[in-house]
């Protein structure tokens, strides 16, 4: 079949990469090697040249190997954005071991899976988050615990009174200023981050290469437990040197790298890109307007990958006036559609055009991306560097024509090996077309007569709030635990600034009724769960509709809320 996005391809670029027979260690060092003394990071006024950055990352990974981590071991990183998390990213890598990224946002109740399912050992993780893994070790079974947690604080990384850390959000200075106390291990050990660096321990040779596993970030789905996604060096790899070669990224770069880097689009496109071409992050621990506006001026950022809700919220600013946007010349995201209107005044108050993508955890984050010089607004694009993707009808498993909605189905290297220890899983994930091994995304789409992709459904259960993906089943799950609750169905509803948002209808159990309201419900998921899965909206009924084996049917839920 004809491809006809072709036609508008950048023309400077190929269709397919050829990366690098390396691992993601090597692009780090040969980075440091290039430019030692230039900013790989700068976070509140406080820069770490490239040198400083691998020489960090060489001690961290070295007191990894001296606590028993080998070639393969998952270790998990738990933490927002700032310098710990890049260096310790690195160092588990150069370590031979096995990143396994987790949303901070999880509770102590959530984390129990992330660290018993890789089977992981050791931990690295901020001290405002410590408590909620010590809890979580405290509840498994004694062969299940961790051996050791590395503890960092925020201002091991920077300078509160330095005159360079410039403006401090007030609602953050008691989350990023208090030193919190560590808490203990019932069978392991607990080490600060200093004391972890500061060793003049052996460092054992890099033996990964780009088959190896390197990172294991967790998705959910229609089951209640996250699922890992094995990705190799090599996946990781394509999906970084694309993104630099797609947004015409130079080692001249200067990128504000606000997404989290606990998930795919922010680890791979932003991080990885940047150390991969050896251009500069300033990073922000997490979004806040006008320091965005603040940070974007101060360091002529060029480069800036988002999720709209970040820039509605920035041009919403009542100090946008003040701000100079002039440096930007790539700008874009996902997650989530921008709004046509705001897309049309990017463009026409600044001339940016803004460039939707989209992609999966299990494809690196961008499997498609608007061509920077012909994006079309509110498209995903058409398929990414060294991608072939098409629409299929989920059922015949054949090629639909222009327009025709079907499941959007990829291959290439940018996709994961499969689901970690769920076979079943995989093979449920992948099917035969063409006599090529194709991934099936759950998400129903089409193309235009250009080839340009349209998401229009989801096969999968899924919510999608201001870009972060919950999972229905995965709350009820959690959300059963509740000694009030007995049944609960989670549905989308409407939300005028995140698209979506999390509704709970619950039948609460006959010894408890009139004992528990709405906002106790909504307290209690609070604290068992990340503030992004919490329902914003409880609606207690006296029974959930099933259908004749007994399923609830959810579906009927949804239909109901989206004509309310």
């Amino acid at each position: 079949m004809d491809r006809p996005h072709h036609k508008f391809w950048p023309k400077r670029l190929p269709h397919a990469l050829t990366i690098p027979a390396t691992s993601l260690w090597d692009n780090l060092a040969t980075s440091a090697r290039r430019y030692p003394d230039k900013a790989a990071i700068i976070f509140f006024g406080r820069r770490t040249s490239y040198a400083e950055l691998q020489r960090q990352a060489e001690k961290l990974a070295a007191r990894l190997q001296a606590m028993g981590v080998r070639k393969g071991d998952r270790v998990l990183l738990n933490m927002q954005n700032c310098p710990q998390l890049i260096i310790a990213h690195f160092a588990i890598l150069r370590a031979n071991a096995v990143v396994v990224p987790v949303n901070p946002m999880n509770r102590a109740e959530e984390l129990k899976h992330y660290i018993t399912d890789p089977d992981a050992k050791v931990a690295i993780t901020t001290s405002d988050l410590a408590g909620e893994i010590a809890r979580a070790d405290a509840e498994l079974p004694a062969s299940e615990r961790l051996s050791h947690l590395i503890v960092t604080h925020f201002t091991d990384a920077f300078d509160p009174e330095a005159p360079e850390c410039g403006p401090l959000p007030a609602a953050w200075r008691d989350w990023l200023l208090t030193r919190h106390a560590f808490p203990g291990l019932v069978s392991g050990q607990v080490i600060g981050w200093n004391a972890a660096l500061d060793n003049g321990l052996p460092l054992g040779e890099v033996t990964v290469g780009p088959a190896d596993l390197a990172v294991l970030p967790y998705t959910s789905g229609t089951t209640g437990h996250p699922k890992g996604c094995m990705h190799p060096h090599r996946s990781i790899m394509h999906n970084a040197m694309a993104s630099t070669v797609w947004g015409n990224g130079t080692a001249e770069g200067v990128m504000l790298l606000v997404v989290p880097m606990f998930h795919i689009t922010g680890m791979v496109s932003v991080m990885h890109s940047h150390i991969y071409m050896g251009a500069t992050l300033v990073v922000m621990p997490r979004w806040d307007r006008d320091l965005a506006g603040h940070l974007i001026s101060s360091y002529k950022v060029t480069t800036w990958t988002n999720i709209p809700t970040m820039v509605i919220d920035l041009l919403g600013s009542p100090n946008f006036a003040s701000f100079d946007l002039s440096s930007l010349h790539h700008i874009g995201g996902g997650g989530a559609a921008m709004p046509q209107a705001v897309a049309q005044r990017l463009l026409e108050q600044y001339d940016l055009r803004y460039v939707e993508g989209y992609g999966l955890t299990e494809t690196a984050a961008p499997s498609h991306s608007n061509p920077p010089d012909a994006p079309k607004q509110q498209c995903l694009g058409i398929p990414f560097l060294s991608c072939d993707s098409r629409v299929i009808d989920p059922e015949t498993l054949k090629e639909l024509p222009p327009g025709e909605q079907g499941e959007i189905i990829m291959r290439g290297p940018m996709v994961f090996d499969g689901y970690w220890k769920r076979p079943e899983a995989t093979e449920a994930a992948f099917i035969e077309f063409e006599g090529q091994r194709f991934f099936r995304s759950g998400d129903l789409g089409r193309t235009d007569e250009d080839g340009y992709f349209f998401l229009t459904d989801r096969l999968k259960r899924m919510i999608n709030a201001s870009g972060f993906k919950v999972w229905p089943a995965e709350v009820e799950a959690l959300m059963f635990r509740h000694p009030a609750i007995q049944e609960a169905c989670v549905i989308s509803t409407r939300d005028a600034y995140r698209g979506e948002s999390v509704k709970a209808v619950v039948v609460v159990r006959a010894s408890h009724k009139g004992q528990v309201s709405e906002q106790d419900i909504v307290d209690w998921c609070r604290a068992n769960m990340a503030v992004y899965k919490v329902p914003r909206i409880i609606q207690f009924v006296d029974a959930l509709p099933k259908s004749g084996s007994g399923k609830v049917m959810w579906r009927s839920l949804q239909e109901a809320e989206g004509q309310a």
